[in-house]
């Protein structure tokens, strides 16, 4: 997995500097491999899990067996995103990162129909990568370590460098945001509540990017 990830961000940071330097870069084409490349490592990952005679259940946490722990579980994203928000706009500034997005605009959506494509790539990286990186490599970082905090740093920084692409600051905060989702993931026993977090803060991050545009 690690090693998959490895070339996949060697990949992403060639397709970022040619998008970069394109004066029309094709959005659609890099949103369709990505959203590709996440559910292929995703399957890898549950294929992986059943191999091994465990339940998926192991990564994703239980089930939602009614109306009230769905909602429960909106409630605990929703605080999670407010609280997670504040402390990344302060570590922003401790970092010096610029203004929000602001080395992305390369990459964010044009127009309604590449607007709607980011969306189900954002839902995709939520399901995705909370599974790959919370649900997964966390766990498996606790059991090699045989230790909580380390697992979750540990996941983190993979979850960080995943993301070299948009430069070595963005790599430190997305790193911390990855922390937080780990503790998240770890004190609920679910990745389900990061999978919301992280879907909605990627829309949105997208979406407020291309109204930056104007």
């Amino acid at each position: 997995m690690l090693a998959g990830f490895a070339g996949w961000t060697f990949g992403a940071k060639i397709l970022a500097d040619q998008m970069r330097a394109a004066s029309n870069p094709n959005r659609v084409r890099v949103y369709l491999i990505t959203i590709f490349v996440e559910w292929f490592f995703f399957v890898l990952v549950v294929a992986g899990v059943r191999r091994s005679g465990a339940s998926v259940l192991l990564v994703l946490g239980d089930h939602w067996h009614s109306a009230r722990q769905v909602l429960r579980d909106i409630g605990i994203a929703a605080g999670f995103w407010v609280v997670a928000l504040a402390l990344l706009w302060t570590f922003g500034r401790l970092l010096r990162v610029g203004a929000p997005g602001r080395n992305m605009q390369f990459i964010f959506p044009h127009g309604p129909a590449e607007v709607a494509l980011w969306i189900a790539l954002s839902v995709t990286a939520g399901i995705c990568e909370e599974t790959i990186f919370r649900g997964y490599l966390q766990r498996q970082f606790m059991a090699l370590t045989k230790s909580a905090p380390a697992g979750i740093l540990l996941s983190a920084a993979a979850f960080g460098a995943a993301h070299a692409y948009q430069g070595f600051r963005m790599v430190i905060l997305i790193g911390l945001f990855g922390a937080m989702l780990g503790i998240l993931a770890y004190w609920r026993g679910s990745v389900r509540p990061g999978m919301i977090v992280h879907a909605w803060q990627d829309s949105l991050g997208g979406v407020v990017g291309s109204l930056m545009r104007h």
